[in-house]
Order: structure tokens, then C-alpha cells, then sequence
């Protein structure tokens, strides 16, 4: 099928999505593949080193967005499940342990590729019933991490969505968006289509060490701006940003700068968002390369909550909505889709401003800010932020 020339192991006769295989690649048990419904072989490459793919045939491509959801789409695909990128603050590593893998090293390293999605989806697209509601890919694992230039299944999930006049939204970190851009600026002349590209660190050691399978910030940057040449809007995501690692103003202000020389249309911004699943990983990471920064992080993600301190989520508003307004990349469409959670707000109006207690010794040059407005213990009536 793919991969030829590859070990691999496959169930012989396998023609249906019901079909499970009962064999596996060494040091992989059948208990391992035996939760992914529709398996069909798994495999190793030598140019991907450490990884295994799981190759399956999907019953399904279309994911339903709940009812009350904040989301501005009401349908997903997620062709792959696990990532390449391996960033170590993905919010969709606990998706992972519905497989039975775990959601550290089997989530960057053991990728599900839905080999049949496209024509699933062109089925499913088909149907009297589908209103030609916008679709989203990228919402939990990236559609252009590394696999994506091996089994190409991008190409034949967009042809599909545009033959159904079915909007198409796109939020990638991988620069394999290049390869589509012919194609989806011919799709946009049929249906609306959304770009987002991810970028939130500009510090190369930084971004290489909690995002070590991505392209670099330079690389995305280029992807915006050969979006744009191809005629293509590119809204870029500036998330996670990192408390103590990337939300300084120096650091915000050059990165915004050249997100808007790329000629990206507008950003969107958010704190760091810890889950449950992601939480232990994420620390483990920072106790081995910023140990001195685990205390203050201890306090701005205390016990089990997954977001920043609302003081903190407020602290970054203040400091990134005049950097947004001073580069032009404030978004002007629809309410639905706000890029902001919180109201335009002055540090000397709020009571009981502290400064963050030392973390014992000096920070990087990348982490200080000498204009750094203080942390805040509590600000009355401040709204739930947007997550994306």
C-alpha cells in the first residue's frame, strides 16, 4: 500500500474498516494496535527514526463540535493522531491514552494515519444531509507534521471539501503547507478558506528545545509569507505564550514585528494552557532546562488548574494588546471569532499588585523585562478567557 520496501506488519485479507490486525513490528505487543478500531499495518521508516506509524481505515473523517462549544466551526478532521511536532505543551497529548499510549514519548513517536480519510470524507460530504458547514483541520494534532509528506492526505481532503462548496479552515506549525497552496488559493476561489499558522517563540535555542519537531520560527514565517504571494489571508497564532519564557515586551515586540512584515493579517494570542495529561510532562521539561522557574510556575498553575492565574491571563492583556494595536494585527471580523478575552485594562487601577517573588538567581537575557507589569493576587469580575 505504502511505505514499500519498509518492515511492516499486516493482517492478510484486510478489506474493511472492521478488520483488526493480529500481528505486530517487534517490541510493539498486539495489545498495543488492538484499541485502534480498523487497523490495517504498522510500520517504521528509516528517515523517521524512533517513530511508528499505525496505518488504519477510518469508519469516519467528520468530528462534530459539541453543542456550546466557543469554537467558530461546528466540524473537524483530524487525519493523524499523535504528532511528530512533540511539543511538549500540546493540549491533545491526553487524547493519546484512548489508544492505550501514553501521553509523553508515544504521542510524539506513535502516529495514527487514517490512510482512507479523504474517501470517507468525499462520502460523507456527499450526503443530502451535509449543509456546507465550515471544517477545521489542525484542532488537535497538526495536519502538516512530518507524515503528511510521506502519505499526502491533505491534497485529497481539500479537493473534497471544495467539490461540496464546504469552507475550510487550516491552523498548521509545518511548512508542507507550501506544497497546498496552489491548490488551496484554487480552492478559495470556490469556498472561503482560513490559514493559521502557529508561531509563538522566537528565541531558536528555546523554540528547538519544547518544539523540537517543528520547523523553525524563520521557516513559518516564510510559509506566511509565501501564503500571502499565492493570494492566500494568514492569521497566525501567537500560543502558548510561555509566563517567564516569551511573554516579555522586548521578546513580544521583535516577534510581532516580524509576524507582520511576513504580511500575516492578524493575531491571536493566549497563556499557556496545562491539562491534566500535559501537566506532569510539561513540568518534567522545565525542571530539566529552567529548574529555577518550576516554583513560579508551581504558583501560577497551582494543584490541578489547568490555566494561568486569571492575574496573570489580565497581566498579559495589559502588555500584548498595544503590542497587537502598534503592529497592525488586530483582528476586524466576525464578534464570533474574538482574538482577545479580556477588556483593555491599566495596571494603576488594580488593587493589590505584588511583584512575583524571585526565583533565586538571574534570569536569561530572553526572560527579563524591565517592563514587566506586576502580577496581580485577584481582579474582580475578570471574564473566563477564550481558548481556542
Amino acid at each position: 500500500m505504502r511505505w514499500s520496501g519498509q518492515s511492516a506488519a499486516v493482517s492478510a485479507g484486510l478489506a474493511s474498516a472492521e478488520s483488526v490486525s493480529t500481528t505486530a513490528l517487534p517490541g510493539l505487543e498486539v495489545a498495543e494496535v488492538a484499541a485502534m478500531p480498523g487497523h490495517l499495518r504498522t510500520t517504521r521508516a528509516p528517515e523517521f527514526a524512533g517513530m511508528v506509524f499505525h496505518e488504519v481505515l477510518a469508519k469516519s473523517a467528520l468530528n462534530r463540535v459539541p453543542e456550546g462549544s466557543s469554537m467558530p466551526f461546528s466540524w473537524t478532521i483530524n487525519p493523524y493522531r499523535g504528532c511528530s511536532h512533540a511539543c511538549v505543551y500540546c493540549f491533545a497529548r491526553g487524547s493519546h491514552r484512548y489508544l492505550d499510549f501514553d501521553a509523553g514519548t508515544d504521542f510524539d513517536s506513535q502516529i495514527v494515519v487514517k490512510v482512507n480519510v479523504a474517501e470517507v470524507l468525499a462520502r460523507e460530504l456527499a450526503r443530502p444531509s451535509w449543509r456546507r458547514e465550515m471544517v477545521a483541520l489542525g484542532t488537535n494534532t497538526d495536519p502538516y507534521q512530518r507524515a503528511e509528506g510521506r502519505y499526502a492526505l491533505l491534497p485529497g481532503i481539500i479537493e473534497a471539501l471544495a467539490a461540496r462548496h464546504t469552507p475550510i479552515s487550516i491552523l498548521t506549525k509545518g511548512t508542507l503547507l507550501r506544497r497546498d497552496l496552489p491548490q488551496l488559493a484554487e480552492a478559495s476561489k470556490r469556498v472561503p478558506v482560513e490559514l493559521a499558522m502557529s508561531i509563538a517563540v522566537g528565541d531558536n535555542a528555546l523554540q528547538q528545545s519544547i518544539e523540537p519537531g517543528t520547523p523553525t520560527t524563520r521557516a513559518r514565517l516564510d510559509t506566511v509569507a509565501a501564503a500571502r504571494k499565492a493570494g492566500l489571508e494568514v492569521d497566525v497564532f501567537v500560543m502558548p505564550v510561555l509566563p517567564h519564557l516569551t511573554d516579555g515586551y522586548a521578546h513580544l515586540d521583535a516577534l510581532l514585528s516580524d509576524i507582520r512584515e511576513a504580511g500575516a493579517r492578524s493575531v491571536m494570542y493566549g497563556a499557556l494552557h496545562l491539562r491534566s495529561a500535559v501537566k506532569p510532562w510539561f513540568f518534567a521539561w522545565l525542571g530539566r532546562e529552567y529548574p529555577d522557574l518550576v516554583p513560579a510556575y508551581r504558583r501560577l498553575y497551582p494543584g490541578a488548574s489547568s490555566k494561568a492565574t486569571q492575574a496573570y491571563r489580565l497581566e498579559l492583556a495589559a502588555r500584548i494588546r498595544p503590542l497587537i494595536r502598534k503592529h497592525g494585527l488586530e483582528f476586524s471580523g466576525s464578534a464570533r471569532r474574538s482574538r482577545d478575552p479580556y477588556p483593555p485594562i491599566a495596571a494603576a487601577g488594580v488593587r493589590g499588585a505584588r511583584q512575583l517573588p524571585s526565583t533565586g538567581g538571574a534570569l536569561p537575557e530572553h526572560r527579563s523585562d524591565p517592563n514587566a507589569l506586576p502580577l496581580w493576587d485577584a481582579v474582580p469580575g475578570a471574564p473566563a478567557p477564550t481558548l481556542f
